[in-house]
Formats: C-alpha cells, sequence, structure tokens
C-alpha cells in the first residue's frame, strides 16, 4: 500500500514482477531494462550499514538478515512489512505481505527447506 503519505501502490503480482527483474539482473525477455552494473552497485554494503545497499536492496550481508538462505541473496522491504526475497542460487522469488518484520526469516527458512531434495 501507499500509507503515511508516500510509498508505491502495488500488488502480489507485480511485486513479484519486480523481484523476478532483479532476480535476472534487470533483464525482461530480451531487453536489459536496468543496467546490471547499477544493479552491482545496489547490492553492494553500505560502510555504515552492511546490510544495507541502495534503498529498499536488504542485504543478507554475513547471514545476518536470513541466517539460513545463502548470503547472495537480498530483500525489498516496504512499510507493512511486505518483502520481496530475491535468492539468485535457488532461483527464487518470495512475495511476503503484512506480516510482522520478525517473522521474515522463518518464512524464508520454511520456504527453503521445502524446497530441499
Amino acid at each position: 500500500g501507499s500509507h503515511w503519505g508516500g510509498g508505491l501502490f502495488i500488488n502480489a503480482y507485480d511485486q513479484a514482477r519486480f523481484g523476478y527483474l532483479t532476480l535476472r539482473n534487470g533483464r525482461w525477455k530480451d531487453r536489459q531494462l536496468i543496467p546490471v552494473s547499477w544493479l552491482r552497485m545496489a547490492r553492494t554494503p553500505t560502510p555504515v550499514q552492511p546490510t544495507y545497499g541502495f534503498m529498499n536492496f536488504f542485504l543478507n550481508t554475513n547471514r545476518k538478515l536470513f541466517p539460513e538462505a545463502p548470503e547472495s541473496a537480498f530483500a525489498h522491504i516496504g512499510a507493512g512489512t511486505n518483502m520481496i526475497y530475491v535468492d539468485p542460487e535457488n532461483d527464487l522469488i518470495i512475495v511476503a505481505r503484512w506480516v510482522k518484520n520478525d517473522a521474515l526469516a522463518g518464512i524464508v527458512d520454511r520456504v527453503l527447506q521445502s524446497i530441499k531434495p
């Protein structure tokens, strides 16, 4: 939702599409919509907060955000807690909406456990 006077009004389907775009390094079908170099910078930890890249790129640096997930995983997290989890190693996107912030790692862990061979 776009509550509190700002933000983005988007449904779960479009959130998944955004996650897919970042999972595929800015490529949509045969078009490069976002430069790979920009996305690489967006996923670079900041010196002040190593689990944060560019705005809305929450990084799994040292597996702090999602302990059971690969360190390369990242998430886009918004108010309410709406999360788009992006996991390049598992070719996976998870959209979770309106959940408690402290439940995010558990959601990711349960999904990862469910896809293990």
